[in-house]
């Protein structure tokens, strides 16, 4: 009998000890060990770019309740918040339809993917074949270089749309990420690799970059004011697939070979 409640405890223990791992595994973004953080070392100071959600306005929040289709277009939110509507409820008879335009209302991710590799940058080498006991070879940028990604084709209102997908993905991955990044000349990464000799090695340097597809959604917008009531009415709804590259700001994949 002690041994069964033994083993029972023990599975009961493993069970918890692979629940506690598997939760950790499944934690999103984890970082390859070849993948380094270069915002410090990096000699071009890039922009932070700040992921937090334009608010709206109590008067803005009961009007995106009414529309038909979610808005989350931060243009759009700004306008309606710098909008002043006070339509009397003793307007009796009085209706206006107040055209906002066309806008990308909100986008839907599909896939999320990182190539860590997307563009080499820098290659830094070191020739030990005339050496007995190799050489050491690390990183130095030797140039500045800029890294630009985008959208994958052509959609109307590309800026508003541009800045729904980089929003949406940088909640989804907590990257930070960016539609162009820049490496300066002179950043070097304190990690060496030892070149054997007889043998050429090369140290690499990549910009990884996030790669999204979904699909984003177009309309008409409309302010109905009806009597003492506004809402929203979206017209001519749409939707279109869409991708973006967007690079991972300073951050440097490394790789290594030597032959």
């Amino acid at each position: 009998m002690k041994k069964i409640i033994s083993l029972i405890l023990c599975a009961a223990f493993l069970f918890c000890l692979s629940s506690e791992v598997g939760a950790k595994n499944a934690v999103p973004n984890a970082l390859p060990k070849s993948v380094i953080d270069i915002s410090k070392e990096n000699t071009y100071p890039n922009p932070t770019h700040d992921a937090s959600e334009l608010v709206p306005s109590a008067h803005t929040k009961a009007l995106l309740k009414t529309a038909n289709v979610p808005v989350e277009n931060p243009v759009l939110i700004k306008l309606l918040n710098e909008s002043s509507i006070h339509p009397s409820k003793w307007s009796i008879g009085y209706s206006a339809r107040i055209y906002l335009g066309e806008w990308p209302l909100n986008y839907k991710s599909k896939e999320t993917s990182v190539n860590w590799e997307y563009k080499r940058i820098n290659d830094n080498a070191a020739d030990a074949r005339g050496s007995k006991s190799g050489q050491e070879i690390g990183y130095l940028q030797k140039i500045q270089v800029t890294v630009k990604g985008g959208l994958t084709s052509e959609v109307p209102k590309k800026e508003e749309a541009s800045q729904l997908i980089l929003a949406k993905t940088m909640e989804k991955t907590h990257l930070p990420i960016s539609f162009s990044t820049i490496v300066g000349a002179g950043t070097k990464i304190d990690r060496p690799y030892q070149v054997p000799s007889k043998q050429v090695g090369h140290l690499y340097g990549y910009v990884p970059a996030v790669n999204e597809r979904g699909k984003i959604t177009y309309g008409e917008v409309f302010l109905v004011l009806r009597g003492g009531k506004a809402h929203l009415d979206v017209k001519n709804v749409m939707q279109q697939g869409i991708g973006a590259w967007m690079p991972i700001t300073d951050h440097l994949s490394l790789r290594y070979i030597a032959q």
